[in-house]
């Protein structure tokens, strides 16, 4: 699988409250775990959006993994131009940032926003032009991602389309996980 979507909640649907929250670290983790398996399998490309949450924080993973693995590539792919300008000054320059990281942007829709059918088109854009997706997302804590779980699941009606779900379960064993890591870390300073 050589590109694989990226995506999943919002910043605000999971409750994460600035860059220093705990909970983000946790995701981070999760996401490099997760990403270094697709590496194994052969994995190039990285395409996610710039949404605050799950696809910035993979920019900022990716960022990290590419020391390690300088061939793997991120695609920030935006459903619609001037995404994100109704922003808060702080999160539009985070976006930018995040822009800077990846190794290609361009918005899918040359438009500025005009209506649900962009996002709609987003989704099929990215949906054909991956090999698969890793979602962090739980059915039973919809978000917005609900739509993005429903276009894969047709998408796999269609043709094999791999879903790696990342999901509060699997959240709090990277959680554990993690934290057994920083006190081992810890100890061994000590």
């Amino acid at each position: 699988m050589s590109r694989l979507w990226v995506t999943g909640y919002r910043n605000y649907e999971i409750g994460t409250f600035g860059d220093k929250d705990p909970k983000i670290e946790v995701i981070k983790y999760a996401l490099n775990r997760t990403l270094r398996e697709q590496i194994d399998n052969g994995l190039e490309w990285v395409i996610t959006g710039g949404q605050m949450g799950i696809e910035q924080w993979t920019v900022a993973v990716i960022s990290e993994l590419k020391q390690e693995f300088p061939f793997l590539k991120v695609a920030i792919m935006l459903p619609f131009q001037n995404f994100g300008s109704e922003w808060k000054p702080d999160n539009q320059a985070h976006l930018k940032s995040i822009i800077a990281k990846s190794d290609f942007c361009e918005s899918v829709s040359q438009a500025p926003y005009e209506g649900p059918r962009q996002l709609q088109n987003y989704q099929q854009f990215t949906l054909s032009h991956t090999d698969g997706a890793i979602l962090v997302y739980d059915t039973e804590f919809e978000g917005k991602s609900v739509y993005d779980y429903r276009a894969i699941e047709k998408q796999q009606n269609i043709v094999p389309y791999p879903l790696t779900t990342i999901d509060m379960d699997q959240l709090q064993e990277y959680a554990t996980e993690y934290e057994e890591i920083r006190e081992e870390k810890s100890n061994f300073y000590e």
